[in-house]
């Protein structure tokens, strides 16, 4: 069995504030080790029910976050970006047998997590045919490019509710919910407790039924912090200016979407 797996710093367990995932601050080292420590669990549960190869795309901010020397034999690891629209699941293709999000968190404007966002902090909100989409949607979608099913994810209770809409089969281990500018978690050894189990069970349970089904036509809407990026972006190929914050971009191919949105967000 052949898994990805995509990880992400602001769905760890107890992460509350953006010095905790910003590298120059001291207190990033702490949530570095934790993010390292839920994809080994996410490692070991794959392994458990059968994995023998695993790819890691390190994802948060300047993709090289997650400690290697930690990763068991079996897992290789994506470090940086290489600016291919598939971005936060660069290299996935149709030859892996499953997609697992580690460390994922809330879509823009929601009040699920203090680190909420999607992509980027000048981005409002990022709509998929009307729906304001997170980070999770966006790549899930991407996996759906290429038939691999997202079976697992991790992070705070608001992804993971987002996931399971998404995905009516995804297994998600929630470890924190948001209250305004704090958060309540799990301890950390729950979390890793959780997530290797969870990983187990999404890889030994029905991964077909996590396949999704892609919309015939896609129209993207991205709202941004100020007029300025909404004017920059609508010189995009296709984009346009449909209100002084906010660019639109219209196709039906997904593939093309995730390129304007990799240009544009």
């Amino acid at each position: 069995m052949k898994i990805y797996i995509s990880a992400d710093i602001e769905g760890t367990t107890g992460i509350t504030d953006w010095e905790e995932a910003t590298k120059t601050h001291p207190t990033y080292m702490e949530f570095r080790e934790r993010m390292t420590d839920e994809v080994v669990a996410a490692c070991e549960g794959a392994i458990e029910a059968g994995a023998r190869e695993i790819l890691v795309k390190d994802a948060h901010s300047t993709g090289r976050n997650i400690i290697a020397a930690r990763l068991p034999d079996c897992a290789r690891l994506i470090r940086g970006w290489s600016g291919h629209p598939f971005s936060m699941v660069q290299e996935l293709d149709e030859s892996f047998d499953a997609l697992l999000f580690v460390g994922y968190h809330a879509k823009a404007g929601s009040d699920d997590n203090p680190l909420a966002h999607t992509l980027r902090l000048r981005v409002m909100h990022l709509a998929i045919n009307g729906e304001i989409a997170s980070e999770f949607q966006i790549h899930s979608y991407a996996a759906a490019l290429v038939k691999v099913p997202a079976v697992f994810l991790s992070g705070d209770a608001g992804i993971c509710a987002d996931a399971q809409r998404i995905v009516p089969g995804i297994v998600t281990v929630p470890v924190s919910r948001g209250i305004g500018p704090s958060t309540l978690s799990i301890a950390p050894g729950l979390a890793l407790k959780e997530i290797r189990e969870g990983v187990t069970r999404a890889l030994k349970g029905d991964r077909a039924a996590c396949r999704l089904a892609l919309p015939g036509h896609f129209t993207l809407e991205i709202q941004y912090t100020t007029p300025v990026d909404a004017y920059r972006a609508s010189w995009y190929p296709g984009a346009r200016l449909a209100a002084p914050r906010t660019v639109q971009f219209d196709s039906d191919d997904y593939f093309e979407v995730l390129r304007a949105i990799k240009f544009m967000a």
